[in-house]
């Protein structure tokens, strides 16, 4: 039977966070070009955050060596108010792959506890369908379609969960098309204009 994996990295919650985005589980380390989450290169996370925020898609990587620019992700994340972690605390990869479908969580994150300590945070965005399963069904709320959100309330808050297009290069769509997606929750939130 697959080891157990627990999560490489510790929540990113900056306290004044409007957004809490959500992934399902990072890819094993020997796919790692930093330290830090959605860390794959081939992974278009990155990209999606540099075609929004500054219309260029190598924004935050460092080409010449095949990685992402930490350095500048991070303070970037903390001047947006965008808190990062993923669905599942604790899984077994079924088939060595980083894909949701060879997943088995074996234990959910802190959901509640998420929310609870970003007091501030208005929307989730859930990237990636095993991530938006877990999260509705947590909450007992409707699966939106990508593009798409779904209101809930938390605890006498009103928030919502907007479920995107994977930033995983699986998923079979432009960086620049999912940037879009991504610049409705940006726009609602006030974070870009």
């Amino acid at each position: 039977m697959p080891e157990i994996e627990t999560h490489p990295f510790r929540p990113f919650l900056p306290e004044d966070a409007l957004l809490l985005m959500l992934g399902t589980f990072p890819p094993a380390p020997k796919r790692w070009c930093m330290d830090f989450y959605y860390p794959n290169y081939q992974n278009d996370m990155w990209r999606i955050f540099g075609i929004s925020f500054f219309g260029d898609k190598t924004h935050f990587l460092i080409e010449k060596e095949k990685r992402f620019d930490r350095g500048r992700i991070i303070p970037f994340l903390k001047e947006k108010g965008v808190a990062l972690f993923d669905t599942a605390l604790r899984i077994r990869r079924t088939k060595n792959t980083a894909s949701d479908k060879d997943l088995e969580i074996v234990e959910q994150s802190d959901l509640d506890g998420m929310l609870r300590q970003l007091e501030l945070c208005r929307a989730v965005v859930s990237a990636g369908q095993l991530a938006t399963d877990v999260f509705c069904r947590h909450y007992g709320i409707a699966v939106p379609k990508v593009g798409g959100y779904t209101a809930f309330e938390f605890e006498g808050r009103s928030l919502r969960l907007y479920r995107m297009p994977s930033s995983s290069r699986a998923y079979p769509m432009p960086a620049e098309r999912k940037a879009e997606f991504y610049d409705v929750v940006f726009r609602w939130l006030g974070m870009k204009t």
